[in-house]
């Protein structure tokens, strides 16, 4: 049985990537992983592929576990597998809680990397992995310090695995988009209180973003994919900077609003 998989699955990225999927792979199943299994259950009528809800919590060591024999007794072959599965949070460290730290450093890196190592020996030649990675990756970003930290991980991670799974057919890529509209800020709002971060130069659609990811895993050779002509001017220029400079460039901005009005789904 050929198979994708995507975490994160229930909203925001990961769910558009679950519905723009098929025009890219062709596979008999998907299977959907997230907590929320109503969400999940929902999304089997917009999909044109059987979709198997697979809940479980990625902060919970134990989920790895089911995963590890779920894949062992269906036995599938891996055609995609989409690492979507993410959170951040804005705001002062003091605000933000060790156990948030600690939740943000398990889901975007420990779980991660779970789940690309358990994954990659149902993977055969000409299969794909894609992990949801962020602009922050390129620098240092204060204020939103631990998440930007995790995606930096990422970043390294992906590409460092690429090279490696060269040799097994298997190419692996981190997609890097700026500003999304998703459910994501609902989450990154609940410790800015003091508006530390409020300046959002650009505000992209999930769904032209995942597009773009999609096209550059299946029609480039790229180990990193970016969304937008402007987003990727900034990388260069983050590449070139001093990341001081850099720093002090983000701090500047953030100290007039930008489009930061009606971006929480609460």
């Amino acid at each position: 049985m050929n198979i994708a998989i995507v975490t994160g699955a229930s909203s925001g990225m990961g769910r558009e990537f679950v519905l723009q999927l098929s025009a890219y792979v062709e596979v008999d199943e998907i299977w959907a992983i997230a907590r929320r299994e109503t969400a999940l259950e929902a999304l089997k009528a917009e999909t044109p592929v059987p979709l198997r809800p697979v809940c479980l919590d990625l902060c919970d060591s134990a989920s790895f576990d089911t995963y590890a024999a779920l894949l062992e007794k269906e036995k599938p072959n891996v055609k995609l597998l989409v690492n979507a599965a993410g959170f951040g949070k804005f705001g002062a460290y003091s605000r933000v809680s060790p156990t948030d730290d600690a939740r943000m450093i398990d889901l975007n890196c420990k779980a991660l990397v779970l789940m690309t190592r358990l994954t990659i020996p149902y993977m055969a030649p000409g299969s794909h992995i894609l992990q949801l990675d962020s602009l922050s990756a390129f620098q240092p970003v204060p204020y939103i310090t631990t998440y930007g930290a995790t995606k930096a991980f990422v970043l390294s991670y992906s590409r460092a695995m690429n090279r490696e799974l060269k040799a097994s057919g298997i190419r692996c890529m981190a997609m890097n988009p700026g500003w999304v509209k998703t459910e994501f800020f609902d989450h990154a709002f609940q410790t800015n209180v003091g508006g530390e971060v409020q300046y959002f130069d650009r505000l992209y659609e999930a769904k032209d973003v995942v597009s773009t990811g999609l096209k550059d895993l299946y029609h480039s050779k790229k180990d990193y994919s970016v969304h937008g002509l402007p987003v990727r001017m900034q990388v260069r220029m983050v590449k070139l900077l001093p990341h001081s400079l850099v720093m002090n460039v983000w701090l500047n901005q953030q100290k007039k609003a930008k489009n930061n009005t009606g971006l929480t789904t609460k």
